[in-house]
């Protein structure tokens, strides 16, 4: 069975931006959308799964932390990632506070995105295998109270 294609959604309202994110991705391997804005941004979440979000923290309709919020609730296993061009440590903490899982400041690293895609990619897959091992121990439990029950009642 092949792994599925990891997803991303590029949400800028720069078209330079968004054109660069989409190039180091898909080198990446990544299957890339964009969104220029916050709506667009729900719009697509609504319809299609991405793996990952990077969230431009000035779109013209929405801030960026209102939209992560947003996308928390909608998405909570969507990895996002916060992308600015004004950094500034009371925006890192609102960031981290409200969700995100990183914080990338504009102009990019190529490496820097990169490394920090696989880790969340690493940690997103380890928390989602983690969880399959745990509905599976609630299961094969649950089976076992079952059966033992019905030993009792035979």
């Amino acid at each position: 069975m092949m792994d599925e294609p990891i997803k991303a959604l590029v949400i800028d309202d720069e078209e330079s931006i968004r054109s660069v994110m989409v190039k180091i991705l898909e080198a990446e391997g990544l299957v890339v959308d964009t969104a220029r804005n916050g709506k667009q941004a729900i719009e697509k979440s609504k319809v299609n799964f991405y793996h990952l979000a990077f969230i431009d923290i000035k779109l013209p309709d929405v801030e960026g932390i209102e939209l992560l919020t947003t996308l928390n609730n909608k998405r909570p296993n969507m990895i996002k990632i916060i992308i600015t061009g004004h950094p500034s440590l009371q925006n890192a903490i609102r960031a981290v506070n409200k969700g995100a899982d990183a914080y990338i400041v504009k102009p990019f690293n190529v490496e820097n995105i990169l490394s920090i895609v696989r880790e969340q990619l690493r940690k997103q897959k380890e928390t989602k295998k983690y969880s399959q091992e745990k509905v599976t121990e609630f299961i094969e439990s649950r089976v076992r109270e079952l059966e033992a029950a019905n030993q009792r009642n035979i």
